[in-house]
């Protein structure tokens, strides 16, 4: 039985975003669909086919700054019981997810509170709310079919180059993490998507998010601890594997 995951490198513009297609069976995957300049329709439609789907934008918004914004509006910001200057910032800025990456991979994923990629996460949500409403399940701690992924952390744990390959000027660097990545993951078919791979980081992030979603399918990624998972299933939560590349074609569970 073949299982089918979905990588999505989603930005607030199709421009951006790319969409790659992964097929699993009998120990080995295969790219059979790899879209770029991807508009909410396909991202929608390809995440509805899937039986597991990776996004790689954030899933919410930090608690702290959710009331921070609140209270602002209706004109009381009270401000930080114990903390205070940067620290306080810290805290609005950070997810509980947020926190957790950099504990464990010493990488700092974007604020989606006090960043650009707070565009993006306008259209994630907007994306998410359209999947729930086709029936899709779309809990942001990953549980159902959506789990958010960070592919640098990925290939990070996989032991690949996670730094410095965006970018038209960093051909050379994309080269080097394709042909690492197929070295590693011998079972892993790009076929006619090698060289868009090598050519476009969407494209290249897009089949690690799929890999990743397989990596959550099989239970082989980070979950939320008892005392973080209220806030997981608001703020969102980063799925980072917890296994090498290889155990991604170890098995065929159901997802």
């Amino acid at each position: 039985m073949s299982v089918r995951t979905v990588g999505v490198d989603l930005s607030a513009e199709p421009a951006g975003t790319a969409v790659a297609t992964l097929e699993w069976a009998d120990g080995a995957a295969v790219v059979t669909g790899l879209a770029e300049r991807a508009d909410d329709e396909v991202v929608l439609e390809a995440i509805t086919k899937a039986d597991k789907a990776g996004i790689d934008c954030p899933f919410g918004w930090p608690l702290p700054f959710v009331d921070f914004v609140s209270g602002h509006r209706d004109g009381h910001v009270s401000g930080h019981p114990t903390l205070e200057g940067r620290d306080w910032r810290r805290e609005l800025a950070n997810r509980t997810t947020d926190t957790a990456v950099r504990e464990r991979t010493g990488l700092i994923p974007l604020s989606v509170a006090a960043d650009r990629i707070g565009h993006a996460a306008f259209r994630c949500a907007w994306l998410l709310a359209q999947l729930s409403r086709r029936g899709v399940d779309v809990h942001r701690a990953g549980t159902g079919r959506v789990v958010e992924v960070y592919p640098a952390a990925s290939l990070k744990v996989w032991g690949l180059r996670q730094r410095g390959y965006k970018g038209a000027a960093h051909r050379a660097e994309r080269d080097q993490i394709v042909t690492e990545l197929r070295a590693a993951a011998p079972w892993l078919d790009l076929g006619a998507h090698d060289e868009q791979c090598r050519a476009s980081d969407h494209a290249l992030d897009a089949v690690v998010a799929a890999l990743s979603a397989r990596a959550a399918a099989i239970g082989l990624v980070t979950t939320p601890a008892s005392d973080q998972a209220a806030a997981a299933a608001v703020e969102g939560w980063i799925a980072v594997p917890t296994a090498g590349i290889d155990a991604l074609a170890a098995a065929e569970p159901p997802v």
